[in-house]
Order: structure tokens, then sequence, then C-alpha cells
């Protein structure tokens, strides 16, 4: 994997701010549970450009599979 984004950085000495403050009993553990759920979330972000950047070009129809599967699903099964 390549080299932290700047984003990534940012986030990730939050994470051992937030660490030590829990530790020290200054913050509450939440912040520190949301903040790991950003970093990893923006690794994850940068892990997929990472590979868009390597695959060949796709094609529209693969695109629109892509996306349909990354639309958030709907709820209340209505029509």
């Amino acid at each position: 994997m390549a080299a932290l984004s700047p984003a990534a950085k940012r986030v990730r000495g939050q994470v051992a701010a937030l660490s030590r403050a829990v530790r020290n009993g200054e913050r509450p553990k939440a912040d520190l549970d949301a903040a790991k759920a950003r970093f990893q979330a923006i690794r994850d972000e940068d892990r997929f450009r990472e590979i868009l950047a390597e695959a060949p070009k796709l094609t529209d129809e693969q695109r629109n599979r892509l996306a349909e599967l990354l639309r958030p699903v709907r709820k209340g099964g209505g029509a």
C-alpha cells in the first residue's frame, strides 16, 4: 500500500492524541472509536482510489454496475 494520504496522517494523529486522552480519563472512549472509524474509512477510500488508478478503464456498463453496488440499500421495501 502507498504512503498515507495527508487526510489519513491528520486523522492518525487525532487517533494517537485521543488514545492518550482516553487513557488519562480526559476524553470518552466513544471519541476514540469514532476517530478510528474515520481513519479506517479514509484508508479504505485511499486503497479504492489506488486500485482504480491501477485498473484498466471501465466500460459504461461496468461503471454502472459498480455504482449500483455502492448505492445505499433502500429500506422499507416499497416501490
